[in-house]
C-alpha cells in the first residue's frame, strides 16, 4: 500500500509514460521534428516509395500551413525544422499534420485502405526552438543528416532531404553560416541505420 505521502503525490500531478514522448504544442513557434517507423522497419526503402512520402510531407504541410525550412525522409524515419501556422498562436496542429500524413503514407505504403489497422509508424518527438544557435544547428543537422547516416558524401546528392532545394535559394553566406554549426553536441532521437534500394 501506498504511504499517504506517496499517494497525494501521484493524484496531484500526471504521471509521463516513458516510452511516449510529451507534446508541448500550446504556443506558436518553430519545431524540430522527428518521426519514426513502428519498430524502425524499412517501409520506405524504394525510390519510389521516398518519392511519395516526400511528396506527402510537403504536401500535408502545405495543407496544414506549416513552412519547412529543412526535411529529410528516410526508409524508417524523418527530421523536419517547420514554423507554425501564421494564423495560430499555438502549433496544436501539428499533430493533426502528422497524423494525415502518416494515414495517408501507411495506406499508400502497404496498399492497404487509409482505414487499417495494419500499424506503419511508430510515434514522434518534437522541441520547440527557442535559442537561435539551437534553430541554426538543427537546420544543419537536417541538411546533413543523410551524410551523417553514411548514405552520401556530400548532402545536396540524397534526393529526399532539403539541402539541395536550400543550396539553390539561399546566399553563399547562409549557406556558410549555417553549414558550419556543429551538430555533434545535439540531444536527437536519431539511432535509426536507414537504406535505400537500387
Amino acid at each position: 500500500m501506498l504511504s499517504p505521502t506517496i499517494s497525494g503525490a501521484m493524484s496531484q500531478r500526471p504521471l509521463a509514460w516513458p516510452h511516449a514522448p510529451t507534446h508541448e504544442l500550446s504556443s506558436a513557434g518553430t519545431y524540430f521534428v522527428t518521426a519514426a517507423t513502428y519498430l524502425k522497419k524499412h517501409y520506405f526503402r524504394t525510390r519510389t516509395s521516398l518519392d511519395w512520402l516526400q511528396h506527402e510531407l510537403l504536401s500535408a504541410a502545405c495543407e496544414f500551413g506549416w513552412q519547412l525550412e529543412a526535411w529529410s525522409v528516410f526508409s524508417n524515419h524523418y527530421h523536419f525544422v517547420a514554423h507554425s501556422p501564421r494564423d495560430s498562436d499555438c502549433a496544436k496542429n501539428l499533430s493533426l499534420m502528422l497524423a494525415a500524413l502518416h494515414r495517408r503514407t501507411a495506406s499508400s505504403c502497404n496498399g492497404l485502405d487509409e482505414n487499417s489497422a495494419q500499424k506503419t509508424w511508430h510515434n514522434f518527438w518534437d522541441t520547440k526552438l527557442t535559442y537561435h544557435k539551437s534553430y541554426l544547428a538543427r537546420l544543419n543537422y537536417v541538411h546533413q543528416n543523410p551524410v551523417k547516416h553514411g548514405l552520401v558524401q556530400v548532402a545536396n546528392q540524397y534526393p529526399w532531404c532539403s539541402a539541395r532545394w536550400f543550396e539553390g535559394t539561399a546566399s553563399p553566406a547562409a549557406i556558410r553560416s549555417i553549414y558550419r554549426f556543429k551538430t555533434d553536441a545535439l540531444s536527437i532521437h536519431d539511432d535509426f541505420i536507414p537504406r535505400v534500394e537500387a
